[in-house]
C-alpha cells in the first residue's frame, strides 16, 4: 500500500513526528499522555465505534515509535510508563521489533473461500462437481460452501464462469513470506517469532493499522542533544522518498538542519560489497561450493538460514554495505555515532546483532526521517543546494532496486576476470525466494550467483518507504545515469579494488 497517503498512513506520520518533536524539545516527557489527544482532537471518531479505542491505538503507537513495549491490556499502566529511562542517547527498544496492537486488529478470518451474490445459480454447477471434500452444497438455487468440509483447495473459485467465488485472506497473514502469522484464541493476529524474520511485509498491508515496529527516533535525537557527532549514512533508496523538492543538492543541508553532523551514501560501502562478493564467487564457485547467493539483504539470509540451514554456508559472508559504510566512518571519525536511514524494518534487527551493534548506533527509516522533517520545520524548498551525494557509483545505487546486486557483481567479475561468465537469478518476496532456493538445492542453479530480496521489487518497498515503488525505482534509474556519476564510475571501482587487494 505504498504510495497510498490514506488515513493508516497519516496517523503513522504524525506519531513519528509527534514522538520527534517530543525528543527535541525535552522537558517533562510525561506530556506524552496528551499526545492522542493532539492527534485526534474533537468527541467524535473518525475510523472507529469509539474515539477512546482511537487513541487508546495512538498511545501503544507512540510507545512502539519510542521503542517501549506494548502495555498488557488487562493490567493498567500510564502511556508515559518507562519513557524516562528511554531518553538515553543510545540505541534502545524491548523485544520483538514487530509488534501486533491487538485491540486494533480487525480478527481478519483465515484463508477460507466464500460464494458472492454474483452467483448465478448455474445448471452446470462446475463448483460443485469438481469439490474433492463434497463441501459445496445448492441451497434455494445458489451454491454454499460447508466450512467445515472445505480444505481451501481453491478448485472451485478456479472453475467458477462468473467469478462469483472468493478466496479470502488475512492482509498480513497473505503477505507474510515466512508464513510466521496466525491466530489467537480470539481470531486476532499473533506472530510467530521464531519464523518472524522482520521484513515488515505484514507491517505495510495491514489496512487496519494493527501492526507497527519499534523505533530509534527518540533516542537518536537524545544523542544530537546531547552533542554527539551524528553521522547519517543514507540507503541508496532515498531517492525521491521525502518529495520532489529535496533533491540530492540539498539533502545535506536539510540533514544538517535535523542535527545531523554530514551525510555519507551507503552505495559507497554497496561498491565494497560488489567487489568482496565477486572475489568470493570467484574463488568459491564452483569449486567449493556449487552456488554462491548475496548477503545484502537481511530478511532473505535470515529466511535462508532458518528454512535452508544447509545452505547457510553458500551465502555470501561479505559484510552488508550498511556495515561496511558504518566502519568507514568509524574508523575516519574516532567517538562518532552512525544513524542508518533507509527503508527496512529488518535493518534495525541486524544493527542490533552482537557483532554489530557497536558499528551502527542508530537505525531510522524514511518514514521516521520525514517524522523529524515535520517537527523540527524543515522547508525543502528553502534548503541550500550543494554539491549532490557522488561518493558511490551507478552501481552501487542500483542495490535499491530487485536484481540490482547480481548485475553489480558479475560487472566485477567480468572486469576482474572477461572471460569468466556469471549466471544470474534473482527472486523478490520472501515466497519467490524460497522457491528459488528449493530449486537451488535441488541443483538447478548449479554455478550460479542468486539474489534475493525479501520485499518484492527491492529495497525501494521496503517498509519504511514513503513512494509508489514504480515511481522509486525510475527515480533511481534515472539518477544512475546521471553524467557525472557516470564518468567517474571507472575510477571507483579502480580505488576500490586498490582499497581491498
Amino acid at each position: 500500500m505504498r504510495g497510498i497517503y490514506s488515513s493508516v498512513t497519516d496517523i503513522r506520520r504524525k506519531v513519528f513526528t509527534e514522538v520527534a518533536r517530543l525528543a527535541y524539545e525535552g522537558g517533562d516527557y510525561s506530556r506524552i499522555d496528551e499526545l492522542p489527544y493532539k492527534i485526534l482532537p474533537g468527541e467524535i471518531a473518525s475510523y472507529r465505534d469509539s474515539i477512546f479505542l482511537e487513541r487508546a491505538i495512538i498511545g501503544e503507537r507512540l510507545r512502539l515509535a519510542i521503542g517501549l513495549p506494548l502495555r498488557p491490556v488487562d493490567e493498567h499502566a500510564p502511556l508515559s510508563q518507562g519513557i524516562d529511562e528511554s531518553a538515553i542517547a543510545e540505541k534502545y527498544y524491548d523485544p520483538p521489533l514487530i509488534n501486533i496492537i491487538k485491540f486494533a486488529c480487525n480478527a481478519c478470518p483465515d484463508k477460507k473461500f466464500h460464494v458472492t451474490d454474483a452467483c448465478q445459480g448455474c445448471l452446470e454447477n462446475p463448483c460443485k462437481e469438481v469439490c474433492p471434500k463434497g463441501a459445496i452444497s445448492i441451497q434455494h438455487g445458489k451454491s454454499v460452501i460447508d466450512q467445515s468440509k472445505c480444505v481451501k483447495c481453491g478448485r472451485c473459485k478456479d472453475v467458477c464462469p462468473y467469478g462469483a467465488i472468493l478466496k479470502l485472506e488475512r492482509p498480513c497473514a497473505k503477505a507474510c513470506g515466512m508464513d510466521a502469522i496466525g491466530s489467537d484464541e480470539h481470531g486476532r493476529a499473533t506472530i510467530n517469532y521464531d519464523k518472524c524474520v522482520s521484513c515488515g511485509m505484514c507491517l505495510v498491508n495491514c489496512p487496519f493499522g494493527a501492526i507497527a515496529d519499534k523505533g530509534q527516533i527518540f533516542q537518536l535525537i537524545q544523542s544530537i542533544k546531547k552533542g554527539d557527532r551524528v553521522i547519517a549514512i543514507v540507503a541508496p533508496a532515498f531517492l525521491g522518498q521525502l518529495g520532489p523538492d529535496l533533491t540530492p543538492e540539498k539533502f545535506n543541508s536539510a540533514m544538517k538542519q535535523l542535527g545531523f553532523d554530514s551525510v555519507v551514501e551507503v552505495a559507497i560501502g554497496a561498491d565494497l560489497c560488489t567487489i568482496e562478493e565477486a572475489k568470493d564467487f570467484m574463488r568459491s564457485v564452483p569449486s567449493e561450493q556449487p552456488f554462491m547467493a548475496t548477503s545484502c539483504c537481511p530478511s532473505w539470509s535470515v529466511m535462508a538460514k532458518k528454512l535452508f540451514p544447509d545452505l547457510a554456508p553458500y551465502i555470501s559472508m561479505a559484510l552488508t554495505p550498511m556495515v561496511l559504510t558504518a566502519r568507514l566512518q568509524k574508523k575516519e571519525h574516532k567517538n562518532c555515532k552512525v544513524a542508518f536511514i533507509g527503508p527496512c524494518s529488518a535493518k534495525k534487527l541486524e544493527a542490533s546483532r552482537r557483532t554489530i551493534r557497536s558499528d551502527v548506533d542508530f537505525v531510522l527509516t524514511f518514514e521516521e526521517l520525514m517524522g523529524m522533517v515535520v517537527a523540527k520545520g524543515v522547508d525543502f524548498k528553502s534548503c541550500e543546494a550543494n554539491k549532490p551525494l557522488l561518493e558511490a557509483t551507478g552501481a552501487g545505487r542500483g542495490f535499491a532496486v530487485s536484481g540490482g546486486v547480481a548485475q553489480a557483481v558479475a560487472d566485477a567479475v567480468k572486469r576482474l576476470d572477461p572471460s569468466r561468465e556469471v549466471k544470474i537469478a534473482s527472486a523478490q518476496g520472501l515466497q519467490e525466494c524460497k522457491k528459488m532456493l528449493m530449486l537451488a538445492k535441488a541443483g538447478k542453479y548449479n554455478g550460479y550467483l542468486l539474489e534475493g530480496m525479501g520485499c518484492p521489487g527491492g529495497c525501494v518497498a521496503g517498509a519504511g518507504t514513503l513512494q509508489p515503488t514504480a515511481k522509486s525505482s525510475a527515480a533511481i534509474a534515472k539518477y544512475k545515469k546521471d553524467a557525472e556519476l557516470q564518468n567517474a564510475l571507472d575510477s571507483k571501482y579502480e580505488i576500490t579494488l586498490t582499497l581491498l587487494d
